[in-house]
Formats: structure tokens, C-alpha cells, sequence
């Protein structure tokens, strides 16, 4: 089966998401020329229904959208575009059309899965005088023992009383972690799947 580009009169919206945090950027639309284009060219295009005509988002800022990957839902009447944004989306300067900005809880949080996918990289390419590669080539033992000398520190820090120290060894502790989880071919995922069973 096809797009259905008829059920709204020739147009299917489309949902800019971001593929690397999953944060929905913007909606615009695309007729069946704008989807071609988007296929064609590896950036969005969309169809503008004010100026009836097509138009590459970032044509005039350069803030272009890089397809990822597009999907299809169930009716066949709506896209769902992954993409990696060439700076910010809305014409307003914001990261996003909704308005959130990048202090937002959630987008310090998806850091974490970006984060993630870095030490997974650095795993698979080991490169050269990357402190990373230093202790995936050290062993799982050395690891581990960073993992607990870095939990030592955040307990003395926290009977300290130093909320700025207390933090820093608080990331050093999730930093070494996500290491050690990486290096085991685990992710933050799988823990939270723990904690989520138990909930």
C-alpha cells in the first residue's frame, strides 16, 4: 500500500524527531514532490501551504534537517522523520517548535543515551589517546576498580558537605559506570529495565 496522500487533500504531516535523543523537533507537511525530494536529497523538504510551493528546511538559515531514516505509521498518512539537526529547528532560535529548551530535565537526561552511544563507539573503534579506550584496554578488573574508587570519593564528598565536589564525583561515579556497563555489553537501558521490574 502506498502513502495516502489524499486524505488530506494531497499533504501527509510529517513529525521531525531528533535521532540521536528521540526529542520531537517540529511538524510540518510534505505533498507527494516534498517527499521525493526528501528521499532524494537526504535533507527535509516540505511542501509550504501558505507559499504553495516546496521548501528545504534551512534553505535560507542553513539550519538543515539530515534524514536518518523515515518511517511510515500503520494508515500510511503520516511520516515520522528522524533526523540529525544542523543547528537550531525553529525560525524563533529555539531547539524545537515546542519551545523547550536545552536546560529542560529531559534533554539533560537524553545527554545520557548520547553519552551512551559515544563510549559505544569508542569501544568498537578503540582510538588512539582516548582516555575510554585507555581502560577498555585495561580489563574489566581495572574497571571495576575505578568504578569503586570513584564510590569512595563520592561518599566522602558527600559527608563533606561540598554540593559542587559532591556532584562532580557524582558524574565520575555514572561516567566510570556507563564504562563498565559498556565494556560488559550492557547499557543504562538494561538497568533501568531492573529498576523498572521491581517498580
Amino acid at each position: 500500500m502506498s502513502l495516502n496522500f489524499e486524505k488530506l487533500g494531497g499533504i501527509l504531516p510529517a513529525v521531525i524527531q531528533d535521532a540521536s535523543t528521540s526529542e520531537v523537533l517540529m511538524l510540518g507537511f510534505m505533498n507527494p514532490e516534498a517527499y521525493e525530494k526528501t528521499k532524494k536529497e537526504g535533507r527535509v523538504c516540505f511542501y509550504s501551504r501558505t507559499r504553495e510551493r516546496l521548501w528545504t528546511k534551512g534553505e535560507e538559515s542553513g539550519n538543515f534537517l539530515d534524514v536518518v531514516e523515515i518511517r511510515e505509521d500503520c494508515d500510511k498518512d503520516t511520516l515520522l522523520i528522524r533526523v540529525n539537526p544542523v543547528g537550531p529547528v525553529c525560525h524563533t532560535g529555539e531547539r524545537t517548535c515546542f519551545g523547550e529548551g536545552d536546560d529542560a530535565p529531559s534533554k539533560n537526561l537524553d545527554f545520557l543515551n548520547t553519552l551512551q552511544d559515544l563510549l559505544k563507539s569508542r569501544k568498537e573503534e578503540m582510538p588512539e589517546n582516548s582516555y575510554t579506550t585507555k581502560l577498555f584496554k585495561s580489563g574489566v578488573n581495572k574497571i571495576a576498580q575505578k568504578v569503586g574508587e570513584e564510590a569512595v570519593e563520592l561518599i566522602i564528598e558527600a559527608k563533606d558537605g561540598d554540593d559542587d565536589l559532591f556532584l562532580n564525583e557524582a558524574a565520575d561515579l555514572l561516567f566510570h559506570l556507563m564504562i563498565l556497563l559498556t565494556d560488559r555489553g550492557y547499557s543504562l537501558e538494561d538497568v533501568s529495565e531492573i529498576l523498572k521490574g521491581r517498580h
